[in-house]
């Protein structure tokens, strides 16, 4: 049997009808061809798409090796979200990130998702522009992947989002840049061969705490209300440059604080709180060797004290007179009463 190949995409038409294609069975010659066709023939739908893909946007997702496991769990994810993405080994620590640049020429992709990995605890992630720029270096906190969350919300897979961004995005001029550069890299191009044409559901941008907050929510076709999905995780400026992985830098985030300093602040915090208790001990002990001073009159002594006339003392010159005992003569002696018994 033979192989058959159908192209999509430009070579569809909307007038066209279904392809029908011809199996001849056991390979021998075609006999009877009105009857035998109808047995052997099968139709092949027309695509679900008509329009011609013309935005050609790929993106390159991979990090650099020492990552953990909520990390590749996180990529994967994004993967899977993006059908527009492609994957690439772990780059080794020791390379420059303008290697990069060189990747994403040979996978023929221009946009870039880079995961870089510090002492095992920190996570940056890149998102660049490749290879003219411009590029941005954020530092990824509070990741929660697809299979931790455990959400209710759930999409088609390979279906195109919407994206929604928060006001502030328009106010300020670098975050205008990072809109740009977040929409070119998340959006799903139109009639890309991985995707559905569907639109079922939202990923939203939104800052705080001079943070920007990614979610990802269903759209139910009920009451047009959102579930959430997931991943989700907070990305938070460092630098934005002109060029990609490098160059001039365009924007410095002034409030950011690195997680070394951090850690080390922590550190001071609990050791002042330490030496505070020390001191305590230390003022209480002093206080219990110091002298007690001698109390010289008592307080309590006057409490039981009530007023009263004074009485003239009378002073004795002479001893007074011996008391006469008269004895009874009539008392029988201790033994003579013993003896009557």
């Amino acid at each position: 049997m033979s192989a058959f190949k159908r192209k999509r995409g430009a070579q569809a038409h909307v007038g066209k009808k279904a392809k029908k294609v011809k199996f001849v069975a056991d390979g021998g010659e075609e006999r009877n061809e009105t009857e035998q066709e109808r047995k052997n023939e099968v139709t092949i739908p027309p695509p679900v798409s008509l329009g011609k893909w013309t935005n050609k946007e790929r993106v390159l997702i991979f990090s650099s090796r020492g990552i953990n496991f909520r990390t590749r769990h996180l990529m994967q994810d994004l993967r899977t979200m993006m059908p527009h993405s492609k994957a690439d080994t772990k780059m080794d620590r020791k390379d420059k990130l303008f290697v990069i640049n060189e990747v994403c020429e040979i996978k023929n992709c221009n946009k870039c998702l880079f995961f870089e990995a510090k002492k095992k605890q920190d996570l940056y992630m890149w998102i660049s522009n490749s290879p003219h720029g411009p590029s941005a270096k954020f530092l990824v906190q509070n990741i929660h992947t697809l299979a931790e969350l455990k959400m209710t919300g759930n999409c088609l897979k390979g279906s195109r989002p919407l994206l929604s961004f928060d006001p502030k995005f328009d106010q300020e001029p670098h975050y205008a840049l990072l809109k740009e550069l977040f929409t070119q890299t998340f959006s799903t191009p139109r009639y890309h061969p991985k995707s559905q044409p569907f639109v079922d559901h939202v990923f939203t941008f939104t800052i705080a705490d001079n943070r920007i907050w990614f979610r990802n929510y269903q759209i139910i076709e009920e009451d047009a209300s959102l579930v959430e999905i997931g991943p989700r995780f907070v990305l938070n400026l460092i630098k934005i440059f002109q060029g990609s992985f490098g160059g001039p830098t365009l924007y410095e985030n002034p409030t950011f604080l690195s997680p070394n300093m951090h850690r080390r602040e922590i550190r001071l915090a609990a050791a002042a709180r330490v030496r505070e208790k020390q001191m305590v001990k230390e003022m209480q002990k002093l206080k219990r060797v110091d002298a007690k001073e001698d109390v010289v009159r008592d307080v309590t002594a006057d409490v039981f004290l009530t007023p009263a006339d004074e009485k003239p003392v009378y002073i004795e010159t002479e001893a007074p007179e011996p008391k006469i005992v008269k004895k009874n003569k009539h008392k029988a002696f201790k033994r003579q009463r013993m003896a009557r018994r």
